[in-house]
Protein backbone atom coordinates (compact mmCIF):
# COMPACT_ATOMS: atom_id res chain seq x y z
CA UNK A 1 0.00 0.00 0.00
CA UNK A 2 1.13 3.28 -0.85
CA UNK A 3 1.63 5.79 1.93
CA UNK A 4 0.16 8.89 1.45
CA UNK A 5 3.26 10.49 2.75
CA UNK A 6 5.05 8.78 -0.54
CA UNK A 7 2.69 10.85 -2.87
CA UNK A 8 4.27 13.52 -5.07
CA UNK A 9 3.02 16.87 -3.28
CA UNK A 10 0.16 18.71 -5.14
CA UNK A 11 0.85 21.66 -6.13
CA UNK A 12 -1.74 25.05 -7.51
CA UNK A 13 -1.79 25.25 -10.93
CA UNK A 14 -0.53 28.42 -11.91
CA UNK A 15 -1.22 31.53 -13.50
CA UNK A 16 -0.72 30.45 -17.08
CA UNK A 17 -2.46 26.99 -16.29
CA UNK A 18 -4.95 28.57 -14.73
CA UNK A 19 -5.61 30.99 -17.86
CA UNK A 20 -5.35 27.68 -20.28
CA UNK A 21 -8.14 26.12 -17.90
CA UNK A 22 -10.72 29.00 -18.15
CA UNK A 23 -9.43 29.55 -22.44
CA UNK A 24 -10.74 26.04 -22.64
CA UNK A 25 -13.82 25.84 -20.46
CA UNK A 26 -15.02 29.10 -22.31
CA UNK A 27 -14.17 27.44 -25.34
CA UNK A 28 -16.33 24.24 -24.64
CA UNK A 29 -19.25 26.90 -23.60
CA UNK A 30 -19.07 28.52 -26.60
CA UNK A 31 -18.99 25.19 -28.79
CA UNK A 32 -22.01 23.84 -26.76
CA UNK A 33 -24.35 27.31 -26.89
CA UNK A 34 -23.49 27.41 -30.70
CA UNK A 35 -24.71 23.64 -31.38
CA UNK A 36 -27.51 24.56 -29.36
CA UNK A 37 -28.32 27.07 -31.58
CA UNK A 38 -27.50 25.74 -34.54
CA UNK A 39 -29.99 23.21 -33.23
CA UNK A 40 -32.68 24.99 -32.83
CA UNK A 41 -32.52 27.06 -35.95
CA UNK A 42 -32.34 23.98 -37.57
CA UNK A 43 -35.37 22.50 -35.71
CA UNK A 44 -38.85 22.64 -37.00
CA UNK A 45 -41.23 25.54 -36.15
CA UNK A 46 -44.49 24.93 -33.91
CA UNK A 47 -47.43 23.64 -35.70
CA UNK A 48 -50.03 26.76 -36.83
CA UNK A 49 -52.83 27.16 -33.99
CA UNK A 50 -56.45 24.96 -35.01
CA UNK A 51 -57.76 28.38 -35.30
CA UNK A 52 -55.33 29.95 -37.95
CA UNK A 53 -55.09 26.48 -39.40
CA UNK A 54 -59.29 27.14 -39.89
CA UNK A 55 -58.43 30.32 -41.56
CA UNK A 56 -55.92 29.09 -44.38
CA UNK A 57 -58.05 26.46 -45.64
CA UNK A 58 -61.26 28.74 -45.75
CA UNK A 59 -62.00 30.45 -48.81
CA UNK A 60 -64.61 33.39 -48.90
CA UNK A 61 -66.93 34.75 -52.21
CA UNK A 62 -66.32 38.02 -53.58
CA UNK A 63 -69.04 40.72 -52.92
CA UNK A 64 -68.95 41.89 -57.02
CA UNK A 65 -70.04 37.85 -57.35
CA UNK A 66 -71.66 38.50 -60.84
CA UNK A 67 -69.03 40.46 -62.66
CA UNK A 68 -66.19 38.40 -61.33
CA UNK A 69 -68.55 35.35 -62.96
CA UNK A 70 -68.16 36.94 -66.19
CA UNK A 71 -64.78 36.55 -65.88
CA UNK A 72 -63.78 32.78 -64.94
CA UNK A 73 -65.73 30.74 -62.19
CA UNK A 74 -63.19 30.42 -60.17
CA UNK A 75 -62.76 34.04 -59.67
CA UNK A 76 -65.99 34.21 -57.83
CA UNK A 77 -63.79 33.19 -54.64
CA UNK A 78 -60.86 33.88 -52.43
CA UNK A 79 -58.70 31.15 -51.08
CA UNK A 80 -57.32 31.86 -47.87
CA UNK A 81 -54.42 29.88 -48.87
CA UNK A 82 -53.49 32.02 -52.05
CA UNK A 83 -52.37 35.18 -49.32
CA UNK A 84 -49.97 32.21 -48.05
CA UNK A 85 -46.18 32.93 -47.77
CA UNK A 86 -46.61 36.75 -47.67
CA UNK A 87 -47.43 39.24 -44.11
CA UNK A 88 -51.35 39.68 -44.67
CA UNK A 89 -53.01 42.47 -42.85
CA UNK A 90 -57.19 40.90 -42.52
CA UNK A 91 -59.78 43.44 -41.61
CA UNK A 92 -63.36 42.22 -40.52
CA UNK A 93 -65.61 45.27 -41.24
CA UNK A 94 -69.59 46.11 -42.27
CA UNK A 95 -71.23 48.87 -44.15
CA UNK A 96 -73.23 49.56 -41.57
CA UNK A 97 -70.33 50.17 -38.95
CA UNK A 98 -69.22 53.97 -38.99
CA UNK A 99 -65.85 53.52 -37.52
CA UNK A 100 -65.01 50.49 -40.20
CA UNK A 101 -66.18 52.75 -43.15
CA UNK A 102 -64.05 55.88 -41.48
CA UNK A 103 -60.66 53.22 -41.62
CA UNK A 104 -61.19 52.18 -44.94
CA UNK A 105 -58.70 54.80 -46.71
CA UNK A 106 -56.03 54.06 -43.76
CA UNK A 107 -56.19 50.37 -45.17
CA UNK A 108 -55.71 51.74 -48.47
CA UNK A 109 -53.02 53.37 -47.95
CA UNK A 110 -50.98 51.06 -46.23
CA UNK A 111 -51.69 48.91 -49.30
CA UNK A 112 -50.88 50.80 -51.39
CA UNK A 113 -47.36 52.17 -49.09
CA UNK A 114 -46.36 48.90 -48.15
CA UNK A 115 -47.07 46.00 -50.95
CA UNK A 116 -43.92 46.71 -52.63
CA UNK A 117 -42.55 44.67 -49.23
CA UNK A 118 -44.38 41.78 -49.63
CA UNK A 119 -47.49 43.03 -47.39
CA UNK A 120 -51.03 41.97 -48.45
CA UNK A 121 -54.34 43.59 -47.77
CA UNK A 122 -57.67 41.23 -47.47
CA UNK A 123 -61.29 42.93 -46.42
CA UNK A 124 -63.85 40.25 -45.38
CA UNK A 125 -67.11 41.94 -44.76
CA UNK A 126 -69.58 40.73 -42.15
CA UNK A 127 -72.42 41.63 -44.18
CA UNK A 128 -74.60 40.98 -46.98
CA UNK A 129 -73.95 40.59 -50.24
CA UNK A 130 -76.15 43.04 -51.92
CA UNK A 131 -74.93 45.91 -49.31
CA UNK A 132 -71.18 45.50 -49.54
CA UNK A 133 -72.13 45.23 -53.50
CA UNK A 134 -73.77 48.80 -53.01
CA UNK A 135 -71.47 50.16 -51.27
CA UNK A 136 -68.34 48.89 -53.54
CA UNK A 137 -70.05 50.31 -56.20
CA UNK A 138 -69.77 53.89 -54.52
CA UNK A 139 -66.63 53.83 -52.61
CA UNK A 140 -64.61 51.00 -54.20
CA UNK A 141 -61.15 50.56 -52.74
CA UNK A 142 -57.66 48.75 -54.36
CA UNK A 143 -57.02 46.04 -52.09
CA UNK A 144 -59.29 42.77 -52.63
CA UNK A 145 -62.88 42.19 -50.62
CA UNK A 146 -65.03 38.85 -50.09
CA UNK A 147 -67.41 38.36 -47.91
CA UNK A 148 -67.63 36.49 -44.11
CA UNK A 149 -71.02 36.83 -44.39
CA UNK A 150 -73.61 36.46 -40.98
CA UNK A 151 -70.64 34.03 -39.73
CA UNK A 152 -68.01 36.37 -40.09
CA UNK A 153 -68.47 36.81 -35.90
CA UNK A 154 -67.71 33.70 -34.92
CA UNK A 155 -64.69 33.49 -37.24
CA UNK A 156 -63.60 36.97 -35.36
CA UNK A 157 -63.77 35.09 -32.00
CA UNK A 158 -61.73 31.91 -32.98
CA UNK A 159 -59.14 34.68 -34.10
CA UNK A 160 -58.57 36.47 -31.30
CA UNK A 161 -61.70 38.72 -31.08
CA UNK A 162 -63.43 37.62 -28.01
CA UNK A 163 -65.58 40.91 -28.18
CA UNK A 164 -67.12 40.32 -31.31
CA UNK A 165 -67.17 43.73 -32.41
CA UNK A 166 -65.89 45.66 -35.68
CA UNK A 167 -64.02 46.67 -37.20
CA UNK A 168 -61.48 43.86 -36.42
CA UNK A 169 -57.72 43.34 -37.64
CA UNK A 170 -55.40 40.62 -37.71
CA UNK A 171 -52.18 40.73 -39.00
CA UNK A 172 -50.46 37.59 -40.32
CA UNK A 173 -46.56 36.54 -40.58
CA UNK A 174 -45.21 34.84 -44.25
CA UNK A 175 -45.48 31.32 -42.28
CA UNK A 176 -49.58 32.25 -41.38
CA UNK A 177 -48.38 32.49 -37.59
CA UNK A 178 -50.89 35.90 -36.22
CA UNK A 179 -48.57 38.92 -34.79
CA UNK A 180 -50.99 41.63 -34.10
CA UNK A 181 -54.46 42.20 -33.53
CA UNK A 182 -56.78 45.26 -32.74
CA UNK A 183 -60.32 45.60 -32.31
CA UNK A 184 -61.90 48.92 -33.13
CA UNK A 185 -60.39 51.49 -36.16
CA UNK A 186 -57.01 51.39 -36.95
CA UNK A 187 -54.64 54.55 -38.54
CA UNK A 188 -51.98 55.23 -40.22
CA UNK A 189 -49.31 55.82 -37.86
CA UNK A 190 -49.79 52.17 -36.20
CA UNK A 191 -50.43 50.37 -39.56
CA UNK A 192 -47.07 51.94 -40.82
CA UNK A 193 -45.22 50.38 -37.69
CA UNK A 194 -46.64 47.36 -38.10
CA UNK A 195 -45.77 47.03 -41.92
CA UNK A 196 -42.24 48.45 -40.55
CA UNK A 197 -41.22 46.36 -37.50
CA UNK A 198 -42.92 43.06 -39.40
CA UNK A 199 -41.40 42.43 -43.06
CA UNK A 200 -40.93 39.40 -45.32
CA UNK A 201 -37.86 37.40 -44.89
Amino acid sequence: MTDPADSPPTHPAKPNQRRHLLVAAAGLGAAALGAGLAWRAGSPKPALAEAEQAFWAARFERPLAEEAASTSASSTWVAAADFRGKPLLLNFWATWCAPCVKELPELAQFHREFKNQGWQVLGLAVDSPAAVQAFLKKLPVDFPQAMAGTTGTTLTRSLGNAQGGLPFSVAFDADGRIIWRKLGATNAEELRLLGSSHRPG
